[in-house]
């Protein structure tokens, strides 16, 4: 192995075990602090229960650090001794520049989606189903794999073959008028997908009861938004966890209420987290994300366009001659060193927001004792994990801890 090859591989793999060490720091943190009631959960919780979140809250983060680290040596070994034989086989056929383009994303997609198989089974019906979220059957688990690897199928194929033909009509301004592209999509996507994706997977209908909805509107009305629909999905065929969110842009908008959230809540909960969501809408908090991300997307796809010219990916993998389609891979694999330092940042970004719609949830929904109390049954519902290592929660969490929101919320409320 080459010297540059091999620093690439090192600091890719410092940058894994980075994370890795900050999963096993968090679970020691949780050994250590779980079994104590944080403040504002008094009455809530009991040791029992503790226990319950503790061992959910370590099984799934070894179970995730074994995933991580399967997959990490998984895309290592592919890049440094089987992206060239793969590249090389595939060009034997002689297929047109975006037709072999498609193949080649393709048949990496279908490897990971087959790989990724036994562990989405064991967290369905292994982790799952043992603490009481998952209501998944194996019929159900295999239509949904079916259709998402269906959906998965077509609008790769469409992107990828789409995105090729403009890098192979444009050269020199390929990056510029794919980004271009990429962002015309998404938004495309934004209206599409309420209307023909997500009802592939799940029944959506408009909530029945009309003092809610009345409720809902009127929280909806102080911020000065409207929305098409007020639904509920049956989101309880697969699991118990419970969840609301706003889906689809401009005449499309859309509130979605889990029917577990539903179940578990009552109207004045319900509408205090409702009027969170609309914090996120009144604060334009999709539309800063996507200036962010569209910003970094564009840096992005002109680095990679000077890294392709150059040929410096060639000689770093020591591949000359290696096709398009193998140094997009390549990119990937560096791209993965590169954002590590932004993942804070990011982190930190989302968390603000967060923060942002907390506050308009007070404002709008005006009941800071009802907010609270929601996020109070939620974290117990969901057995979210009530004391994160503060390094950790900096790196990978994109709200603020549940314990630190329900103390700022019971602040703003006197």
């Amino acid at each position: 192995m080459d010297y540059s090859l091999l620093i690439a591989v090192s600091l890719y793999f410092l940058v894994a075990a980075f994370g890795w060490a900050l999963t096993w720091l968090n679970l020691k943190h949780l050994e250590a602090s779980g079994a104590g009631i944080p403040s504002g959960f008094e009455g809530h919780l009991d040791a029992g229960l503790l226990e319950r979140i503790r061992d959910y809250t370590a099984e799934q983060a070894r179970f995730g650090l074994f995933e991580s680290v399967f997959g990490s040596v998984l895309a290592a070994v592919f890049v440094v001794f089987f992206l060239r034989p793969f590249d090389e086989w595939l060009a034997f056929f002689g297929l047109p520049f975006i037709a072999e383009g498609v193949v080649f994303f393709l048949l990496l997609i279908y490897a990971e989606a087959f790989l990724s198989v036994p562990f989405s089974l064991y967290r369905s019906f292994g982790i799952e189903k043992k603490y009481g979220f998952s209501h998944m059957t194996a019929g159900l688990w295999l239509s949904d794999r079916g259709k998402a690897l269906l959906v998965t199928t077509i609008l790769s194929a469409v992107l990828i073959g789409s995105g090729l033909w403009i890098i192979k009509a444009s050269p020199g301004l390929w990056w510029l008028w794919l980004w271009g592209f990429f962002f015309a999509f998404s938004l495309f996507m934004m209206y599409l997908s309420p209307y023909v994706i997500e009802p592939l997977f799940n029944r959506f209908d408009e909530v029945d009861d009309p003092d809610l909805k009345e409720r809902i509107r009127k929280v909806l009305a102080k911020a000065g938004i409207t929305v098409a629909k007020v639904q509920k999905v049956d989101a309880s065929r697969r699991s118990s966890h419970t969840n609301a969110y706003f889906t689809g842009i401009g005449s499309v908008k859309r509130i979605v209420l889990y029917d577990t959230l539903m179940e578990r809540l009552d109207r004045d909960e319900l509408v205090s987290v409702l009027a969170h969501e609309t914090g996120h809408w009144k604060g334009k908090h999709l539309l800063k994300g996507m200036a962010l991300m569209e910003a970094l997307a564009l840096v992005v796809l002109y680095a990679a366009h000077r890294l392709l010219e150059s040929g410096l990916l060639e000689s770093i993998f020591n591949m000359p001659g290696a096709s398009f389609f193998a140094q997009a891979v390549m990119l990937g694999f560096l791209g993965t060193i590169a954002a590590f330092p932004f993942t804070p940042f990011f982190a930190w970004f989302s968390r603000r927001h967060e923060r942002e719609a907390d506050r308009s949830a007070i404002e709008f929904g005006g009941d800071p004792e009802a907010y609270s109390r929601a996020l109070v049954k939620l974290s117990k519902d969901n057995l979210s994990n009530l004391h994160p290592h503060p390094l950790y929660a900096a790196f990978y969490y994109s709200h603020p801890p549940v314990v630190e929101r329900v103390a700022e919320i019971r602040k703003m409320g006197g």
